[in-house]
């Protein structure tokens, strides 16, 4: 009995510390913490029920991800950004997300096509309901997706890292200001069925050109929104 108890108290921490790390990745992911804001170690052990170690652990985890920055004597904080973010994310992004959707084409089973399409049923769904969170992280679940049925051990990491600042820069086009903005996010959910339909046929040539366009459609607003002119012009060079 005593047993059953200690393992089911130790569940429910490990259930808590899990629940922690998931609560903070969406929370970064959708900026409701800013880049570079402290995390405050007392007051998320108080919200999950948890005692500090398993809070530091789970901030050690995070960092490894690139959610969180670690520096001694310092406290933790979410993942800075800087001008140097927005040129490395713009200049490295095209090169990751086709890598990823080539090898997802040439990788992918019935089973990864069913669950790409579920994905994307989310996705379409939160842009019909004008829920600007659930955008930024059913995008963020489709391309994350992608990248696991790639299947490839060196390009996961970076895909990763790199999916952090493309929700939080890309979140400007998931809350569209005008008309045109509004037809642009409808085609970036068009692109996301016409990539499925591509990885399904294992066209990986098909599913390069249609995330190269995908890239070119956040990529205007993303620019435009999250860079100033003089930054937006050597992103382009």
């Amino acid at each position: 009995m005593a047993i059953d108890h200690l393992s089911g108290a130790l569940g429910q921490g490990a259930d808590r510390k899990t629940a922690l790390s998931t609560t903070l990745r969406q929370r970064i992911l959708t900026m409701q913490v800013a880049p570079g804001a402290v995390l405050d170690e007392v007051a998320l052990s108080e919200e999950f029920g948890l005692s500090r170690p398993p809070v530091r652990e789970a901030m050690r985890q995070l960092a490894g991800e690139g959610f969180i920055e670690l520096e001694a004597n310092r406290p933790a904080r979410a993942a800075s950004m800087s001008y140097r973010t927005l040129r490395d994310f713009f200049l490295v992004a095209p090169m990751i997300y086709i890598a990823a959707t080539r090898l997802a084409a040439e990788n992918a089973s019935k089973a990864d096509i069913a669950g790409l399409r579920d994905i994307q049923d989310e996705f379409r769904a939160a842009v019909r309901s004008n829920d600007v969170d659930s955008r930024v992280f059913q995008n963020d679940r489709f391309h994350l997706r992608i990248g696991e049925v790639a299947d490839n051990a060196f390009l996961l990491p970076s895909l990763r890292r790199l999916l952090i600042d493309h929700a939080r820069i890309g979140k400007i086009f998931y809350r569209p200001s005008n008309a045109r903005m509004v037809e642009e996010l409808e085609e970036a959910s068009r692109q996301h069925d016409d990539i499925v339909d591509a990885i399904a046929g294992h066209d990986a040539d098909r599913a390069e050109v249609l995330v190269r366009a995908h890239l070119d459609l956040s990529r205007r607003n993303m620019a435009m929104y999250a860079a100033p002119e003089g930054l937006q012009m050597s992103l382009e060079c």
